[in-house]
Formats: C-alpha cells, sequence, structure tokens
C-alpha cells in the first residue's frame, strides 16, 4: 500500500508546487497590467486565473494531507 501512497504523495507535492508557481505568475502579471494601465478593469482574466490557480494549491494540499494521514495510519 505504501508503494502506491508515496509516489501519490509525490506528484501531489510537485502538483502544489506548480499551481503556487502559477498563481505566482497570475499575480505578478495582474500587477504588472495594473502598473501599466493604471486601472484595474483589465486584469480581471488575470485575478480568475490566480484565484483557480490558489484554490487549486489548496485541493491538492489538502489530498496529500489526506495521504499522508493514510500512510501513517497503515504504518502503525
Amino acid at each position: 500500500m505504501e508503494y502506491i501512497l508515496v509516489p501519490a504523495l509525490v506528484i501531489l507535492c510537485i502538483m502544489v508546487v506548480v499551481s503556487l508557481v502559477r498563481g505566482i505568475i497570475a499575480f505578478l502579471r495582474t500587477t504588472k497590467v495594473d502598473l501599466e494601465t493604471g486601472k484595474g478593469e483589465t486584469a480581471t482574466d488575470m485575478q480568475l486565473l490566480q484565484n483557480k490557480a490558489m484554490f487549486a494549491r489548496i485541493k491538492y494540499q489538502a489530498l496529500a494531507i489526506v495521504v499522508v494521514a493514510i500512510i501513517l495510519a497503515v504504518s502503525r
């Protein structure tokens, strides 16, 4: 069972990092658009992308915690 859960945990951790980086990039683009235009109106698409990426990060972190809890329960 641990042979399946440990790679799943590694994959989930990688997905957390990827979604975090995507969210940060969307945030930086939002800030760049706001600075260049002086308006917040054009940044709505980037803000939606940022929210989507951060929600994905939270989802993957929760799944990683569940996998860790299962590994701890199985190892006892």
